[in-house]
């Protein structure tokens, strides 16, 4: 006769194994959907380089130029820039694929939250991108070439240093954009209410200005372009949370009089 511990702790060991392989089986899918991507996009990895590198290009003074201080950088920068681009394309495919592995632990409410909580993270981190190419580094690199026109200095830039500034740049800008998602969730998670974030309104105005001295350039007026939205955007959270879960502050407020009274 068999023992029913041994049965439940086999029956255990085997749902965990299931779930491995189905992890393996959706990393496996999300690879391949980038990988996809980045082949169909490699023909023209000279021109995406050459797409990112536009905003510097035009702001650099007429003798200034870009160089490659690494024999094989002139190959592999486009290439990673490629990939990249390729991962944010996929990016929606590679959510799906998270999503479909986690979803069967979720409850209904919860399914329904994570839905337009992802679908709108990626198009905010968009967002974010598309205003540090379009806004933010025409006018860093203007201003730039401005400091170094009085030193007499000439601006050469090498591509793999002036990439790992653009990603820096993307990822600060991008994640500065999710703040609306993060402050949303705080209050539908009642760690905050939309009274506290008011309240705690000024430390953020104060953390946002020391976010953008530490990734911006060492001038005002670049700082001014990171902090600016981000507190605008923690704003808009506020004004977001207040509208579509209001009703989580007063229910809250009144819990508190309800215990007060009793």
């Amino acid at each position: 006769m068999s023992d029913p511990q041994q049965n439940q702790d086999e029956g255990a060991q085997e749902s965990f194994i299931s779930h491995l392989v189905e992890l393996r089986d959706r990393i496996v899918r999300a690879g391949i959907s980038v990988i996809v991507v980045f082949i169909g996009l490699v023909y023209w990895a000279p021109d995406i380089f050459r797409l990112l590198a536009r905003p510097l290009m035009q702001n650099l003074p007429r003798d200034g130029k870009m160089i490659v201080t690494d024999v094989t950088g002139s190959f592999f920068v486009p290439m990673k820039v490629t990939m990249l681009v390729a991962f944010v394309i996929a990016l929606p495919f590679v959510l799906y694929q998270i999503w479909a592995f986690i979803a069967p632990g979720l409850y209904q409410h919860e399914k329904k939250l994570v839905v337009p909580l992802v679908a709108s993270s990626y198009v905010l981190f968009l967002c974010g991108m598309a205003f540090a190419y379009f806004v933010v580094f025409p006018t860093i690199f203007r201003v730039m070439a401005h400091y170094n026109a009085p030193l007499g200095a000439e601006m050469t830039t090498d591509i793999d240093n002036y990439l790992s500034f653009v990603l820096t740049m993307f990822l600060a800008f991008g994640v500065t954009f999710e703040v609306p998602i993060v402050v949303v969730l705080l209050v539908r998670m009642k760690l905050l209410t939309v009274k506290k974030l008011r309240e705690i309104r000024p430390y953020v105005i104060v953390g946002a200005f020391i976010v953008a001295a530490v990734v911006t350039p060492p001038d005002v007026f670049s700082q001014l372009i990171l902090a600016l939205p981000l507190i605008v955007l923690y704003e808009a959270g506020i004004i977001a949370a207040r509208v579509f879960i209001g009703t989580g502050e007063k229910t809250h407020d009144s819990d508190n009089s309800e215990t007060a009274s009793s």
